[in-house]
């Protein structure tokens, strides 16, 4: 049995999506056990209740030794604001779990990367239950939690580490203590809603912080805003300029990214979790 902790360190998720996800896992995974923490129905603005009480109910779940996953609930905004402090408080059971998300929950995979706690995996989130395409993207981290690979990104290979983020959230992680080192990793970006101009000022930004890489690869970039002129390159065309930038080589696609499409992507070297 496996037992998966959940938590909203950014925003809420609503009863309706905890429950989707709980029926999901009871018809085809009775191998998994889902607990979600009352604070992910909790709200104080945008947040899923304040700092205070968002970092408390993720060391609640991360510091107990009944849990084997931390599956982070939803996106949105808030997750940087409490992940320095969540990795100084986690104790010894905290440094042998995985820990799940993308989006927003980068600033948590990236600091606990960086310290060297549990295993960091870029992976489809709960919140997105309720619909068909979410589910499946759901049933790829529940199935490579099993130890089923085939829902990886499939340029994965085992020998050179990897790690995938949002661009936005990247570019905001680098040159702070929760940025890891990525030096001979292949560094996976996506991004959604931002504008084609704004991608390509974040892969400046990263052109000038990011160390020396094994490669990159780009995601999905979805739901573009429409500007009032035509930015003149698309995503690709930006990301092989500041790649030629960084003398680091752009080696295509990856299937990662705020669709139903979304791959597992286990920072570091892709391996199925070790269960006792």
């Amino acid at each position: 049995m496996t037992n998966i902790a959940i938590c909203a360190p950014a925003t809420p998720i609503t009863r309706e999506q905890s429950d989707a996800l709980e029926a999901l896992v009871a018809a085809e995974f009775p191998g998994h056990r889902v607990t979600f923490h009352d604070q992910c129905f909790e709200r104080a603005g945008h947040f899923a209740g304040d700092d205070l009480r968002r970092l408390s109910a993720l060391l609640e779940f991360a510091n107990d030794p009944a849990f084997d996953v931390v599956w982070f609930a939803k996106g949105g905004y808030g997750s940087n604001r409490i992940a320095q402090a969540a990795v100084a408080q986690m104790n010894r059971a905290a440094r042998t779990k995985t820990y799940i998300g993308f989006s927003d929950a980068g600033y948590l995979l990236a600091a606990l990367y960086r310290e060297r706690i549990g295993q960091s995996v870029h992976g489809h989130m709960p919140v997105s239950a309720r619909s068909e395409g979410g589910k499946e993207a759901i049933r790829r981290v529940l199935r490579w939690l099993e130890g089923d690979t085939s829902g990886l990104e499939p340029s994965l290979d085992g020998v050179t580490p990897a790690a995938a983020f949002n661009l936005i959230t990247l570019a905001m992680i680098a040159g702070t203590p929760m940025m890891p080192d990525l030096t001979g990793h292949v560094l996976m970006v996506e991004e959604v809603s931002e504008h084609m101009y704004s991608v390509d000022r974040l892969f400046f930004h990263l052109a000038g912080t990011l160390p020396r890489l094994a490669g990159l690869r780009l995601g999905y970039v979805t739901d573009v805003p429409e500007n009032y002129v035509e930015f003149g390159q698309n995503e690709e065309d930006i990301a092989r300029f500041w790649c030629d930038r960084m003398g680091v080589p752009y080696l295509g696609r990856a299937e990662i990214g705020h669709t139903s499409a979304n791959r597992v992507v286990p920072f570091g070297l892709a391996s199925p979790p070790a269960r006792t």
